[in-house]
């Protein structure tokens, strides 16, 4: 019983190392071909780019989004000048891009990643440790992006509460509406039916203001 509790609590993790064994790779970026570190992991683009922007933030580097309705490097991600201890002593900028797999497979994605240093592929002059070290960081990113994933999931559910409560309200509305016609409908009844009996009265009693020979015609 043990054993199979510790298989559920490790399956995220036993998924990532199915899938994830970071690999050097080439993304144009900056309108030239660039080496990066790539990265396939079995989660959606969201949660993997959400992931890695919180890790840089805990080393204290907030993400900058190219943007730009022309802007050929649209969608990457720039951590500037950042000490990544776990990759280099190096300041570096590390710019990053995370996509869907494809359209079928949108639960899935890849991270590429370039580090830059003084305007050069940092791959260029790095190391083999450093590169080693880079694909370890990318490698090691899984429970930053199992959190990341459950947060999304918190908030789609959150969404789907929030959603059905207010059409429950907008159903109770409703009802307290039509009780509301209804009761002014029995009460307008109620006043017709009334209304109807003094206009009955009302014409008996002209019917019997008639003469004989009027009554007889």
């Amino acid at each position: 019983m043990k054993r199979i509790v510790l298989l559920l609590l490790l399956a995220p993790f036993l998924t990532h190392f199915a899938y994830s064994q970071a690999y050097e790779g080439n993304i144009k970026y900056d309108k030239k071909t660039q080496r990066a570190v790539v990265i396939e992991y079995p989660y959606t683009a969201e949660a993997v780019e959400n992931a890695f922007k919180e890790k840089m933030s805990e080393l204290g580097y907030k993400a900058k989004e190219e943007k730009g309705l022309f802007n050929s490097d649209k969608g990457f991600i720039v951590f500037s000048n950042a000490f990544v201890t776990d990759i280099s002593n190096k300041s570096m900028d590390y710019i990053i891009k995370v996509e869907r797999k494809s359209r079928r497979e949108s639960d899935q994605s890849y991270l590429y990643m370039i580090m830059s240093s003084n305007g050069n592929n940092a791959l260029d002059e790095m190391d083999a440790m450093e590169v080693s070290n880079a694909k370890s960081f990318l490698n090691g990113l899984t429970p930053h992006i199992v959190s990341a994933d459950l947060e999304l999931q918190i908030l789609a559910q959150q969404d789907l509460v929030e959603k059905a409560e207010k059409k429950l309200k907008d159903l109770k509305d409703d009802q307290d509406s039509l009780e509301k016609k209804l009761d002014k409908n029995s009460k307008d009844q109620k006043d017709t039916e009334k209304e109807i009996e003094n206009l009955k009265k009302a014409l008996e009693a002209l019917r019997d203001k008639r003469t004989p020979k009027e009554a007889d015609q």
